[in-house]
């Protein structure tokens, strides 16, 4: 996305992906309306939601048999007033085409980067590993977008903050029937939880465990585990007119991939020649699904403040360290403040996976599922996100 916006302003951008394509399965699916009416101000709405998609107006989650609908996204003051489900590996393709309509946009598939390249303290470009052997990259800026395990983040030496989490999550497929439940994204009952998300034909499925619980949970047997999905989840239970149920294709524990969840951030994003956003610079647990936007938002005000610096930089006069830090002076409150609700949601949740009884919904869910006003504010919350970003960077 950033690279997408520099070039859009005419700025030379190479970007690097390790891998051959961009299907990576359990990544997040959650294009929320913050990022949709970043597509509507791009004018390629119309063409994002012509790509496969399902759309949920309204999220609800069920605490034992009982349903609770809560954010209400249908008020929102935006072109799409709903969260689209989305494979992360479509979105990222339709970004890559749109990009590739800009002349001075490069995407380099199956180019990892190995280390940071340097001139004195100044990181002047990037070491990468290709098919045709090692290569350097030279550039005014070099940006990491490489993730929770950024190798940019290692070679720059950045100062991670760790915040502790008590859960981690088991991801993995179950067929989606015509006949299922929508909207119900979270269930809670009997000591467990779960997110089923809608992929059209199909769940992609988020356990909730303790961190660490995996190795005891395969201790105790796949049937243990699968009698506690179909007690949290009835439907998933229900055979079919052959008698087969969701619950039997998982046959074995390897279908499940642990996703270790982190919250953390970077003392300071940026060094000189180099600027972290995204992932690199702020993991995010996967709750409420709004990484992928979170750092959407971070490319955003990253062209904002960026674009025009960019345009007159050269390799012997980079763009200044005080313009990289007002980067992360635009995002850290927004990236903070929401990793703050992220933990309070997360001692929700530890709470209830230690309570093996039947869940009933908290008064405080109960009173917001039935207040329309605080279910508009929830929608808000959650779909825009904190400070918002909007395009002001130019176009070419």
């Amino acid at each position: 996305m950033l690279g997408l916006l520099l070039a859009r302003a005419g700025i030379d951008v190479t970007v690097l992906e390790k891998h051959k394509d961009f299907f990576r399965d359990f990544r997040g699916d959650t294009i929320h309306p913050s990022t949709l009416q970043l597509m509507h101000e791009l004018g390629w709405l119309d063409d994002l939601l012509a790509q496969p998609h399902q759309q949920i107006n309204v999220l609800s989650v069920m605490f034992g048999d009982k349903s609770y609908p809560l954010p209400d996204f249908t008020h929102l003051p935006t072109a799409a007033k709903f969260i689209a489900l989305m494979p992360q590996w479509d979105f990222l393709n339709f970004l890559a085409a749109k990009a590739a309509q800009f002349p001075t946009f490069h995407l380099l598939m199956e180019h990892e980067v190995t280390g940071l390249f340097y001139s004195g303290t100044q990181v002047i470009g990037v070491q990468a590993d290709t098919p045709n052997g090692p290569i350097e990259i030279h550039a005014p800026l070099t940006v990491g977008c490489d993730g929770r395990h950024a190798t940019t983040v290692a070679a720059a030496h950045f100062d991670v903050i760790e915040r502790g989490v008590p859960i981690d999550v088991l991801w993995f497929r179950l067929t989606r029937r015509p006949t299922d439940p929508q909207n119900a994204l979270g269930y809670f009952n009997h000591g467990h939880a779960a997110v089923l998300i809608d992929r059209h034909d199909y769940f992609q499925t988020a356990f909730l465990i303790r961190k660490g619980d995996f190795t005891a949970m395969q201790s105790a047997g796949l049937e243990t585990f699968k009698q506690c999905l179909a007690d949290l989840v009835p439907f998933l239970a229900l055979p079919n007119d052959r008698g087969h149920t969701r619950i039997d294709e998982i046959n074995s524990f390897d279908l499940c991939k642990l996703l270790t969840v982190q919250i953390n951030h970077l003392r300071q994003w940026h060094a000189p020649g180099l600027l972290c956003i995204g992932d690199a610079a702020h993991a995010m647990s996967p709750v409420g699904g709004i990484g992928i936007n979170i750092a959407i938002q971070d490319a955003v005000a990253a062209a904002n403040i960026l674009a025009k610096p960019l345009l007159l930089a050269t390799p012997e006069r980079p763009v200044p360290r005080a313009t990289l830090a007002m980067v992360q002076s635009r995002r850290e409150f927004a990236v903070r403040l929401t990793q703050f609700f992220q933990a309070q949601a997360h001692k929700g949740l530890i709470g209830i996976i230690e309570n093996p009884k039947d869940m009933q919904a908290p008064a405080i869910l109960r009173f917001a599922s039935g207040s329309p006003l605080i279910r508009r504010f929830l929608g808000r919350a959650v779909g825009m996100g904190v400070l918002p970003e909007h395009i002001y960077s130019p176009k070419a």
